[in-house]
């Protein structure tokens, strides 16, 4: 089905039809990317009600992108007014985010949006509350509530996608440290002096760990002359990417199998070190990246057995039955975990006009 707002075209995804349908609350939950965006209906069962999906036209300006998203929320709130209580707006997108005013200082997927009052001019475009909160800290909490860490209070995640981002729960809700910027897991140091990394350092966890770290390391296998079918694939396939690379991994290609290997070891040094910071009980892997598990997983298995004494100490094999242990796993909620963790926000947080005035949500 195709809906029109502003002469754009929304895909619907419906999922419970008519309006006979209730719930005692329902979130509406945006996922906004650098190239599509997302807006959905979510109870507070859990429920994914409908879905609007389109392209993300950052090139039309930032304008132009709010009032699409802002038209297609407001339609869902016309169309689900009687069906029950709408807790709030949650918005994820990417970039660092000061939450206590709701501005993206930095984005790179969203041009032109640094040190705007992005979250003050959605309010006053839809005049109710909205959460403002990070992609991959919304997918985080998708994972904590309904996927791989529903019975965990506490959780760290990775999503390893173009990039590598990172979220945190503690007692259930996002760690946002001092100013919002917290969980940037994907910006750890894997070697001090490693492949430059966009964020200005060098060896970060993103260069080693994401699609475009995996593609880019074919390249230099390819450009050493010692991986022949690497070589073949790139230039036999118009579309080379990180899936490719997997697809002669697990046909047992070793240059391929050496790039994921090393993809895992990156891994491993990284969550062996939050196992050793942080010392919660699960680690939950997402992102495209993760479809490849089988190939990265054992390596990475390794790499945190030598570098985590703690991990050593509390692996679930090395722990009796029933008894705290280390859980590193894969995510369960695919690309619907932001949704679900933006849909989450407005029921967990009190409105800041209820706060004002000591009526804030139980």
């Amino acid at each position: 089905m195709l809906l029109a707002f502003c002469g754009k075209k929304f895909s619907v995804s419906l999922w419970l039809t008519g309006l006979e349908v209730t719930m005692s609350v329902y979130s509406i939950a945006v996922d906004l990317g650098g190239t599509n965006l997302r807006v959905a209906v979510v109870s507070d069962e859990g429920k994914l009600l409908e879905k609007l999906t389109t392209g993300t036209e950052t090139h039309k300006g930032r304008d132009f992108v709010i009032r699409e998203m802002t038209d297609a929320i407001q339609s869902l709130i016309v169309k689900y007014r009687t069906a029950g209580t709408l807790a709030g707006i949650g918005i994820g997108v990417p970039g660092f985010i000061d939450m206590e005013t709701g501005i993206i200082a930095h984005s790179p997927n969203l041009p032109g949006w640094e040190n705007f009052p992005v979250r003050d001019e959605i309010e006053r475009i839809l005049k109710t509350t909205v959460i403002l909160e990070n992609d991959a800290n919304a997918a985080a909490m998708g994972e904590k509530w309904l996927g791989a860490g529903r019975n965990m209070n506490d959780l760290a995640m990775y999503t390893l996608g173009t990039g590598v981002g990172g979220g945190i729960i503690f007692n259930g809700r996002i760690w946002h440290g001092m100013t919002g910027m917290a969980g940037e897991l994907g910006h750890y140091t894997i070697e001090p002096e490693g492949h430059p990394c966009g964020c200005g350092s060098r060896g970060c966890l993103e260069q080693y760990a994401s699609a475009t770290a995996i593609v880019r390391m074919a390249h230099e296998a390819i450009n050493s002359g010692n991986a022949p079918d690497l070589d073949d694939l790139a230039h036999g396939n118009v579309e080379f990417t990180s899936r490719s690379v997997y697809q002669l991994a697990i046909q047992n290609h070793p240059s391929a199998q050496k790039i994921y290997q090393r993809v895992g070891w990156a891994l491993g040094i990284a969550i062996g070190g939050m196992v050793n910071a942080l010392n919660v009980p699960m680690y939950v892997i997402g992102g495209g990246v993760c479809s490849a598990w089988d190939a990265f997983a054992p390596a990475m298995f390794e790499e945190m057995k030598v570098r985590s004494l703690i991990y050593n100490l509390t692996a679930p094999e090395r722990v009796e039955a029933g008894k705290k242990h280390t859980v590193v796993t894969i995510a369960l909620m695919g690309s619907d975990a932001g949704l679900y963790g933006a849909a989450r926000l407005p029921m967990l947080e009190p409105t800041r006009e209820a706060t004002a005035h000591g009526t804030a949500r139980s």
